[in-house]
């Protein structure tokens, strides 16, 4: 509702591309964002006054003036301009992404501002037009490489889909990796063949088959919200 409030302030007519968030203890705390969508009515407000939300805007899809409209064909850099000139005058909880042709400057950010939350950078071309339903930007997330070690997997035993991990410190939750590739998959199910079945388990809302064994490996482990584990090798 917060951020319904602050869209009184737009334009009638303006259709803007972003995405809600929650500022707290001085980083985007994903999970807040979560609950908040989550909650009932009756929670709404009082989460609202204690996790207020911003609305980040990196696009514009319809202007309000009739001589421009629908500005999904035109180039990046126009829309871009059209976004901070719809927005000059509306103050926050909405407001534009900062935005930069300057690689130093990207870079830097990337660097800096993983601290507070951020999951990355994002790409665009300047004369991309808006393809709905189609990605025509990159997203460079920050990433770490760890070991872990193989607690169990998804479909059969001879083609897994998915592994269940135990990454770093022991005793933490077990972990579903992403989809393995289908030549990795191969190799893991054949490694995993003379394995003992403990039993079925849950992990993260997934039934999976345990086994015993001492099998570790390799995962790339993204540190955006998601924190999605892709298996890259075994050890």
């Amino acid at each position: 509702m917060d951020l319904a409030v602050g869209g009184m302030e737009l334009r009638p007519g303006t259709v803007l591309d972003g995405e809600a968030v929650i500022w707290r203890d001085s980083r985007l705390d994903f999970a807040a964002a979560q609950s908040r969508a989550a909650s009932s009515v009756t929670r709404a407000r009082a989460l609202a006054a204690r996790h207020p939300a911003s609305y980040i805007c990196w696009d514009v899809l319809q202007h309000p003036d009739p001589a421009i409209g629908d500005c999904r064909s035109r180039p990046y850099t126009e829309r871009r301009t059209f976004l901070l000139e719809l927005l000059a005058h509306v103050e926050p909880p909405i407001q534009a992404v900062p935005a930069t042709d300057d690689r130093e400057v990207a870079l830097h950010w990337y660097e800096t501002l993983q601290e507070q939350g951020i999951e990355g950078i994002v790409a665009k071309r300047a004369g991309a037009s808006y393809r709905a339903g189609r990605r025509g930007w990159v997203k460079v997330r920050h990433a770490d490489t760890a070991d872990a070690l193989v607690l169990g997997f998804t479909g059969p035993r001879q083609r897994p889909r998915h592994l269940v991990l135990a990454v770093g410190d022991e005793g933490g939750p077990a972990r579903v990796s992403a989809r393995l590739e289908p030549v990795l998959a191969a190799r893991v199910g054949e490694a995993l063949s003379g394995a003992a079945v403990v039993g079925e388990r849950r992990a993260e809302g997934e039934s999976y088959t345990r086994v015993e064994t001492d099998m570790v490996v390799e995962v790339l482990a993204g540190s955006g919200r998601h924190g999605t584990f892709i298996v890259t090798r075994m050890r």
